[in-house]
């Protein structure tokens, strides 16, 4: 116990005592002094236990528990003193003689498995071989499975993400005979590997496509979308518009809703000064109509929340031109705006009521009565519209007859659009009057509605329902597939546009593409089959520049009857009897549907090919020339590198645009879509609403005479009231405008 104390209590001043060089004195061999010297080691090897291996044959583990105090091997002398056995370390005389060779043995110490510089005192030559008792044969170092502990160092299990893991793995790779390792193929083998990654990612984007091949815009300016047999050879209906007395119905309320986002403030300010504003998008062609026929038209942008950063802009460009809508919803495109748009306007929306006495609302419309206090118009609205609020009473305004959705990237003309809209109203009347006259029977399966679906539960509120039951349900646009109308205008009627924002199952399926929710909806009301699915796919198309299945040249009236021709000479030329056995007597898309393949032909165009991007005529024209060459059929777009014809002299015998709208106030584009950059907009804004209305040489040699109209075209049967009115209608709007100027 002494000695254990001895060998625990800390050395102030440790010594270290060398032996001497003698040899030790010779031993007797039958001097029977060695037991006790052996019985003395043991007890100070027992006095060390922390140094030697216990019961357990895990050394290692036993190494955490050993103290690492030098004064174990160096004991301080008051200890020693005391102490009645001496260490192994002390060198006095009455020390009996120990059993071990004369001099030190020599010896090497193996490597420790701890890092402490105190666990490898045994090892140390004073000690003699003490490493020689720790010795166990390799079978026992092993770890047994009963052994509970740690068998010693246990290696840190790495994770299989990281970068060791991954310096492995690459390792691994490029150690295989066929990986690239020199600096020059290594090179190539990215190349190629870049080469896959294009060519399959041009191969996903063509097979997921739907739109392969250009379609046959020249025939849907010609042949109407359903028909049992073929078209008659003098009557275009499709494009036969305008019907023979579009003016003699009242001008229609049309709410433009154009989408917008906050940094969009350079386009929005185009829209306002071009087609918004222009007297030649809301009078229409030649005289036009003095702006009565657009006189209820309005355009308002459509603005989510605006960023941190435009709040304050926006907020002053909506002060300035009144003509802005923040919805209480983020900036999006497919996640609830267009939703959102119609709920604002089912509540919000309100037009201008009819200035002219000449006119007067249709009966069974349940929407005419409401009104509101007329709010301050905006720069951009109808003439009428400003001049009355200057008076400083002006009249309440109305419920609009349309609310269309269009996008900022759409060029409108709207004399065009209110008087598709003004005929689509009557017609959709006229089919609610159970003994109407059958006037337009052709337009009515042209314009038939989709596939039915299932009929889905009334909507929950039947008040509404009731409220709107005789109201017109019109659904206008550019139909897609026979899916959808594209989304960049569609037309809906006031009562679809408050079912949409009433019904609780639509508010269930607000997101995704919003063209597709849009016509998804329709075919969840409950009137579903009564919905008029009225498209117009000859005079809605994408800018010429665009390269889409859609685009083709600017198009006019007269080129639209140079169209025509054709393709009935395409027509007068087939069998009759192949378009009558594809129908079996009944309606079918012809001759677009599965059994009826189109011309090549009637996918031409002058001035854009399909998939490529545009490139002018010839280089270096100028500014007018460069988009007299975008007008389809123009002989400006057929000149070419080597062409006989100078740039000069086909600006010089182009049409004018009384002659391109052969007479006519409207009949023309009604919109162009895909204006993806400004510099097409204002081509499309020269195209459209500049130019004379005779040219130079039309002055010298005489505009050609302009075609009668179609004595056959089917169009909607005005009321007895029209009638009257079409009698007098030019001198009594001549006077009513009279009396709005002064």
């Amino acid at each position: 116990m002494a000695i254990s104390l001895d060998f625990l209590r800390p050395s102030e001043t440790p010594h270290l005592r060398l032996p001497s060089a003698s040899p030790p004195p010779r031993q007797d061999a039958r001097h029977s002094a060695d037991q006790p010297s052996r019985s003395s080691l043991d007890r100070h090897l027992a006095a060390r236990t922390p140094f030697l291996a216990s019961a357990s044959t895990d050394i290692s583990a036993q190494a955490a528990y050993r103290p690492s105090d030098r004064s174990l091997l160096y004991p301080s002398s008051a200890g020693y003193a005391q102490s009645s056995t001496h260490s192994l370390c002390s060198t006095a005389t009455n020390t009996p003689l120990p059993s071990r060779t004369p001099s030190p043995a020599a010896y090497s110490s193996g490597a420790s498995s701890s890092s402490s510089g105190s666990e490898s005192e045994l090892e140390s030559p004073f000690l003699g071989d003490v490493n020689g008792l720790r010795h166990r044969p390799p079978w026992r170092n092993q770890r047994r499975w009963w052994v509970l502990g740690a068998a010693g160092p246990r290696r840190r299990r790495e994770s299989r993400w990281g970068w060791r893991p991954f310096k492995r793995a690459l390792r691994l790779l490029f150690r295989q005979p066929f990986v690239p390792k020199t600096p020059v193929t290594i090179l190539l083998a990215l190349v190629l590997l870049t080469a896959f990654g294009v060519s399959l990612t041009f191969l996903l984007i063509y097979i997921l496509n739907p739109d392969k091949e250009p379609l046959p815009w020249r025939g849907y300016c010609t042949i109407p979308r359903f028909a049992a047999d073929p078209p008659s050879l003098f009557l275009p209906p499709t494009a036969s518009f305008p019907y023979p007395l579009p003016d003699d119905f009242e001008p229609q309320g049309v709410l433009l809703g154009v989408f917008s986002v906050d940094n969009a403030v350079e386009r929005r300010m185009l829209v306002r000064s071009t087609w918004a504003s222009h007297n030649r998008s809301r009078n229409g062609a030649g005289a036009g109509d003095d702006g009565v026929g657009t006189s209820r038209t309005v355009v308002r942008f459509i603005l989510g929340q605006p960023s941190q950063e435009w709040t304050r802009r926006i907020q002053l460009e909506a002060e300035m031109f009144n003509d802005m809508v923040i919805l209480p919803v983020r900036e999006n495109m497919n996640s609830g705006k267009s939703h959102e748009f119609f709920a604002w306007a089912a509540a919000d929306a309100w037009v201008p009521p009819l200035y002219f006495d000449d006119f007067a609302y249709p009966d069974g419309l349940s929407y005419v009565n409401a009104t509101t206090p007329a709010p301050p118009p905006a720069t951009h609205d109808s003439m009428f519209a400003r001049q009355d609020f200057r008076r400083g009473a002006p009249r309440d305004w109305v419920r609009p007859d349309f609310v269309v959705k269009t996008d900022d990237d759409s060029f409108v003309m709207l004399a065009e659009l209110e008087a598709r809209l003004r005929v689509e109203l009557h017609t959709a009347l006229q089919a609610q009057q159970p003994h109407a006259p059958v006037a337009d029977a052709t337009m009515a399966m042209a314009f038939a509605p989709p596939a039915p679906v299932s009929s889905p539960a009334p909507a929950a509120n039947a008040t509404l329902d009731a409220l709107l039951s005789d109201d017109p349900l019109v659904f206008w646009g550019y139909l897609v597939k026979n899916r959808f109308m594209a989304g960049e205008l569609y037309a809906l009627s006031t009562s679809l546009v408050h079912w949409i924002a009433h019904d609780p199952q639509i508010k269930a399926v607000t997101k995704g593409a919003e063209d597709k929710q849009t016509a998804k909806w329709m075919r969840l009301h409950p009137r579903a089959g009564e919905v008029r699915w009225a498209s117009e796919r000859c005079w809605i198309y994408d800018h010429p520049r665009a390269g889409t299945v859609y685009s083709h040249g600017f198009l006019f009236p007269s080129e639209a009857k140079r169209v025509q021709r054709a393709v009935m000479e395409d027509i007068e030329l087939s069998k009759q009897h192949d378009f009558v056995e594809q129908g079996a007597g009944a309606a079918f898309p012809s001759p677009f549907g599965p059994n009826a393949p189109t011309p090549p032909a009637w996918a031409y165009s002058t001035v854009s090919r399909f998939g490529t991007h545009y490139a002018p005529p010839l280089p270096d024209l100028l500014p007018q020339h460069s988009v007299e060459a975008l007008v389809e059929g123009s002989e400006m777009s057929r000149l070419h590198e080597g062409s006989a014809m100078a740039p000069w002299h086909a600006w010089k015998y182009r049409e004018g645009r009384a002659a391109r709208f052969l007479g006519q106030r409207v009949g023309g584009t009604v919109v162009v879509h895909f204006i993806k950059k400004n510099m097409w907009f204002l081509e499309a804004a020269m195209a459209m609403l500049e130019g004379e209305d005779v040219t130079e040489n039309e002055r010298t040699v005489g505009p050609a005479p302009a075609p009668a109209p179609d004595s056959s075209a089917v169009v909607p049967v005005p009321t007895a009231a029209a009638t009257d009115r079409a009698s007098h209608a030019p001198a009594r709007t001549l006077t009513t405008h009279r009396h709005r100027r002064r």
